[in-house]
């Protein structure tokens, strides 16, 4: 039996993804407690439709001062970081003022939302 190149490629290839959550600002304001999100985290990552199974996928959530990495050894949803990050922010009643926004292919970054309510009202009523 021949093996061909490709089947070898796929066998050999291991899909590890790795994400980041950077929480600089809300931190650096005391608005954010990063333990409870990493927490929050840990308990809510669904893996094969189940929550604690982590270790099922070998994905990790790990924490770095105000940034959070999650790593996955086979395929993870960027967008059920997302999901889950604007559920933590809602029940911190946080979500009126902070934000989740894409900042490169494999990170998130949470952002006040830019209010700049008294300039434009005074200028419309002259």
């Amino acid at each position: 039996k021949s093996i061909s190149i490709s089947t070898m490629v796929k066998a050999g290839k291991k899909s590890n993804v790795k994400f980041v959550i950077d929480c600089t600002q809300p931190v650096d304001d005391k608005v954010l407690d990063v333990a409870s999100f990493e927490k929050y985290l840990q308990d809510r990552i669904k893996v094969e439709g189940k929550t604690n199974n982590l270790a099922a996928a070998n994905v990790t959530v790990g924490r770095d001062r105000s940034k959070l990495t999650v790593t996955a050894d086979s395929t993870f949803s960027k967008r059920q970081l997302k999901y889950l990050s604007k559920r933590y922010l809602k029940k911190q009643q946080l979500r009126d003022y902070l934000r989740v926004v894409a900042a490169s292919k494999n990170s998130y970054e949470l952002r006040y939302f830019s209010i700049s309510a008294g300039d434009d009202d005074a200028a419309e009523e002259e």
